[in-house]
């Protein structure tokens, strides 16, 4: 799977869409004092501005005015979340699911923090609640799906994905791909490259601008034998993200299967040169040693055939 894009961004995507149920409370404000309901407005207000350590800051004045305060709890936790204090946002969702037990959104996001910190099973947990508090949303489908995959459960995940696609309203055609093509990665490691295939193009289909859908795909047909395959979505995906050092190796080594050989060389050096741009010291210097063992058969080959 490291080769593969899981689309973990499609979990944030699933997670904004909990700004739509923050409450919002319509009681008048006091003329004299600033009551708990407005200070949470006033975090809600910060988080929908990506103001997020002022979202924090409104909460805690809002908690400290009414201790048992579950929604301020609940959407203290979207603010952490987006900071990446995991530990944080699962002790504000626990206390918010202690006042309110039935606190969808608060299973929700737990299970969301919980996955982040690679607690699969315990995000699963969550996730099993909330899919029995709210059966038609298709969140909570779709995240334990994901937690389902990154446990190694493709097929139950497989399931979810296709509960989820039932649920999800059909106007939101970006992450009915985002759907589709976790569904793919799941058919992929269950080594149903056909489905896998049906699944990508379907979320092509819905999202024609997703590199990541491509890159899958791309993989996909390198794994079938599919090299033209592959140098055609690699080449998408570079089109669509030209830093995107993984794609020019993959790229590089399709490219190399077909015997495009200068072509695959100069895909390897702009990869290696992407990698060391960004830092990452390993993926370069496995690169380097990809050009090279590649730049040796291709002068033995140049050398037999002068023979």
């Amino acid at each position: 799977m490291g080769n593969f894009w899981r689309l973990l961004v499609s979990v944030i995507i699933a997670f904004f869409l909990t700004f739509s149920t923050l409450s919002a409370h319509s009681a008048p404000a006091s003329i004299t004092q600033t009551t708990a309901i407005d200070f949470l407005e006033f975090g809600v207000d910060k988080i929908q501005h990506g103001n997020y350590q002022e979202a924090i800051e409104n909460f805690n004045r809002a908690i400290a005015l009414e201790k048992d305060f579950a929604v301020a709890y609940s959407d203290r936790c979207l603010a952490y979340l987006q900071l990446q204090d995991y530990h944080q946002a699962i002790a504000d969702c626990t206390q918010a699911i202690n006042l309110a037990p039935d606190n969808f959104e608060a299973y929700l996001n737990r299970g969301l923090a919980l996955y982040r910190e690679g607690d699969y099973s315990a995000a699963i947990v969550d996730y099993n609640r909330a899919v029995a508090l709210k059966a038609s949303d298709f969140r909570a489908y779709y995240n334990r799906g994901l937690a389902r995959a990154a446990d190694g459960k493709d097929s139950e995940a497989i399931l979810d994905f296709n509960l989820a696609l039932t649920q999800i309203p059909r106007i939101t055609s970006l992450l009915v791909a985002d759907i589709y093509n976790d569904r793919g990665l799941a058919h992929f490691v269950l080594q149903d490259i056909q489905a896998a295939m049906l699944d990508f193009n379907l979320a092509i289909r819905l999202n024609p601008n997703d590199a990541r859908t491509y890159f899958n795909r791309g993989c996909t047909c390198g794994r079938n034998g599919d090299n033209f395959g592959a140098v055609r979505d690699f080449s998408q995906v570079i089109r669509l993200n030209p830093s995107n050092a993984q794609a020019y190796v993959h790229r590089g080594v399709a490219q190399y299967r077909l015997g495009y050989h200068l072509d695959a060389m100069s895909d390897l050096q702009k990869a290696s040169e992407y990698f060391d741009n960004q830092g990452k010291r390993v993926a370069y210097q496995k690169t380097l040693d990809l050009l090279k063992s590649l730049r040796q058969k291709i002068s033995s080959v140049t050398e037999i055939a002068l023979l």
